[in-house]
């Protein structure tokens, strides 16, 4: 971690985005907060995080941090998976809780994981590649047991063919809400009809599904007005909206505000 964090400005902390890679990290020392989406806390000794692809994350606060951490993408894990990721280690479902308070025991046997890793990181071998997934995926399994310990109704209650249809549909809502702005997209993507879709997604949350990605947009475009200088049309053009005047107008019916107006409030 320390290693990590060497280039982080303490003044300016780690920048809000989404990045297209899994990250995992056990604080062991030091003073560090997270934001995940729209979800602040701070961090103590022996907490574990994990940060889904796709989330938002963010840290104002970091100072003297020690501890460990690893990033990889899910498709680095797919030939060691049966399944998709978020079905064998729920930790990574994007309503899951994704900090763990470990004990003491906990953590030593997580720190002895991420030396395991790091020393087949840094080696030679043939088989390098295949030794890294394998001694991830023992790391996952070892979190895995952390987490049931704690959240079992969580597990259970995910178990559900509904609750699995709107944990799927979430994920490609997070991976493709840029690009793909309505129901019905999302719905082919999934092999169900969008009316079918959208009962389920408001029988489990009470929210339409559109709704979703609606969210989901209107963060990433605070976040662009905030920490970018891109333009109004760029951010337009990013975001797949027709031209600025509809994004424009998507932001003003969502906030009371013209994206003009979000930027200088920050």
């Amino acid at each position: 971690m320390e290693e990590r964090h060497q280039n982080v400005d303490p003044k300016l902390g780690i920048p809000a985005l989404r990045r297209n890679f899994n990250l995992i990290y056990l604080l062991l020392d030091g003073l560090h907060d997270i934001q995940l989406d729209d979800k602040h806390r701070w961090l103590l000794p022996h907490d574990l995080v994990i940060v889904p692809a796709n989330v938002l994350y963010a840290s104002a606060n970091i100072k003297d941090c020690k501890g460990f951490c690893i990033e990889f993408t899910t498709a680095f894990m797919e030939p060691v998976l049966q399944g998709a990721l978020s079905e064998q280690f729920p930790f990574f479902d994007l309503e899951a809780e994704h900090v763990i308070s470990l004990t003491a025991n906990e953590s030593n046997l997580v720190q002895r994981s991420f030396e395991n890793i790091l020393e087949v990181n840094s080696g030679h071998s043939r088989e390098r590649t295949q030794l890294l997934r394998d001694y991830i995926h023992i790391l996952l399994l070892l979190i895995r047991d952390c987490y049931k310990a704690r959240y079992t109704v969580y597990i259970k209650e995910k178990a559900t063919r509904a609750v699995q249809l709107t944990s799927a549909y979430k994920h490609l809502v997070g991976e493709h809400f840029r690009d793909m702005h309505e129901v019905q997209q999302y719905a082919s993507l999934l092999n169900i009809t969008p009316k079918h879709l959208s009962d389920v997604v408001k029988s489990t949350t009470g929210k339409p599904p559109h709704e979703m990605i609606h969210n989901r947009l209107l963060q990433e475009a605070r976040l662009l007005l905030s920490n970018t200088e891109m333009s109004m049309a760029e951010i337009a053009y990013m975001l797949h909206f027709e031209d600025q005047s509809h994004f424009s107008h998507f932001m003003k019916r969502k906030t009371g505000q013209t994206p003009l107006e979000i930027r200088k409030s920050f």
